[in-house]
C-alpha cells in the first residue's frame, strides 16, 4: 500500500506540474491578456501600461513568468487577485464551500436515485420500467445542462413560482430552510445528468453480476430473492462504482460552472468565469490547479476504497 501510494503521488505531482504549464501558457497567450482591462481606464497612456507591465512582471518571459508563480504555489503564496489585490487563496476559499455543497447534494441524489433505477431496470429487464428508464437516461445524457438550468427555472420559478430562480439566500432571510429552497433547483439540474449515469453503469454491473454462478447457488439452496439481491448481487454490483464515482468528479466540476453561472450560485464555477472576464489570471490559475488536485484525489481514493471494498485487488 505505501509504495503504491508513493508512486501514485509521484505521478500525480508530475500530472498537476504538466496541467499548470498548459493552463499558464493557454493563458498566456489569449488575447488581451490582464492588462486589458487597465486599457480600459480613461486617460491610461501607452507608457502607463508598460509601467504597470513592469511592476507586475508581464514584460518578461513566458517561462521567467511561469517558474516564478510556480515557485511561490510550491512555497504556498497563490498570488493576489489582479482585480482587488485579495489573496487567491482566501478568494478561492470563501467561494468552495458553496461548491462543495452543491456537488455533495447533487451527489447523494444520483447516487440514491441512479443506483436504484439500476437496480430495478436490472431486475426488471426488457420490462415497460426498463425501457422508459433507457429513454430518460439517453435523453438526460442528451440535454445541456445550461438548457435544462433555463427550462428549470421558467417552469418552476417564473410559471410556478414555487422555486427561487437564483442565489443561496433570500434578502434578509439566512435561515437554513431558505437555503435549502434555493439549494434544490441547482442540485436537481447538476444531479440529472449523474442520475442517468449511475443508472446505466449500475444497470450494466447487476446484470453481470446477477448470471454469475454464486447467485443460482444461493438461489439453488433456497435463499429468499431479497436476501441474493440486496447481500449477493447488489454488494458484489457496486464495487465497480466506486471507480465510476472517483471518474465523476470532473463532471460534476465542470457541470458546477454551468449551474452556478446559470442560478448565481456564490461558488467556484460562478468564481471562474467572472475572473475570466476581468482577466484574472491568478484566481484563474489557482481554480485551475485546485480543481486539477480534487480530480487527482478523488481518483486516488476511487481507487484505495475499492481496493478496501475488495480484497482480491492487491496494491503493488
Amino acid at each position: 500500500m505505501l509504495k503504491f501510494l508513493i508512486q501514485r503521488s509521484l505521478q500525480n505531482v508530475l500530472l498537476l506540474w504538466v496541467v499548470s504549464m498548459i493552463g499558464f501558457a493557454v493563458l498566456y497567450l489569449a488575447p488581451g491578456g490582464p492588462l486589458a482591462q487597465f486599457a480600459l481606464v480613461p486617460g491610461m497612456s501607452q507608457e502607463q501600461l508598460l509601467k504597470i507591465a513592469e511592476q507586475m512582471g508581464l514584460n518578461r518571459p513566458i517561462h521567467e513568468q511561469y517558474w516564478e508563480w510556480f515557485t511561490r504555489l510550491a512555497s504556498g503564496d497563490w498570488g493576489h487577485s489582479y482585480r482587488d489585490g485579495q489573496p487567491v487563496l482566501w478568494i478561492i476559499g470563501s467561494h468552495l464551500l458553496a461548491t462543495l455543497e452543491l456537488m455533495g447534494t447533487s451527489s447523494i441524489i444520483a447516487v440514491i436515485v441512479g443506483v436504484w433505477v439500476g437496480v430495478l431496470g436490472a431486475i426488471k429487464r426488457y420490462s415497460l420500467f426498463d425501457y422508459l428508464a433507457t429513454i430518460g437516461a439517453m435523453i438526460a445524457l442528451s440535454i445541456p445542462t445550461f438548457w435544462f438550468g433555463l427550462i428549470t427555472i421558467y417552469v418552476f420559478s417564473v410559471k410556478l413560482g414555487i422555486l427561487p430562480p437564483g442565489n443561496m439566500y433570500t434578502i434578509g432571510n439566512g435561515s437554513f430552510w431558505d437555503y435549502v429552497h434555493h439549494l434544490i433547483a441547482p442540485s436537481l439540474v447538476l444531479g440529472l445528468v449523474t442520475v442517468a449515469l449511475w443508472s446505466r453503469y449500475m444497470r450494466s454491473s447487476m446484470l453481470d453480476v446477477i448470471n454469475q454462478d454464486y447467485i443460482r447457488t444461493a438461489r439453488a439452496k433456497g435463499v429468499p430473492e431479497r436476501q441474493v439481491l440486496t447481500r449477493h448481487a447488489m454488494r458484489n454490483a457496486l464495487l465497480p462504482m466506486i471507480t465510476v464515482a472517483g471518474l465523476q468528479l470532473p463532471t460534476l466540476l465542470s457541470g458546477a460552472l454551468v449551474t452556478e453561472t446559470i442560478f448565481t450560485w456564490p461558488g467556484m464555477g460562478r468564481l471562474f468565469l467572472d475572473s475570466l472576464s476581468y482577466r484574472d489570471y491568478p484566481v484563474v490559475m489557482g481554480i485551475l490547479v485546485l480543481s486539477a488536485v480534487l480530480v487527482l484525489i478523488g481518483n486516488l481514493l476511487a481507487d484505495i476504497l475499492y481496493a478496501v471494498a475488495d480484497p482480491r485487488i492487491r496494491m503493488n
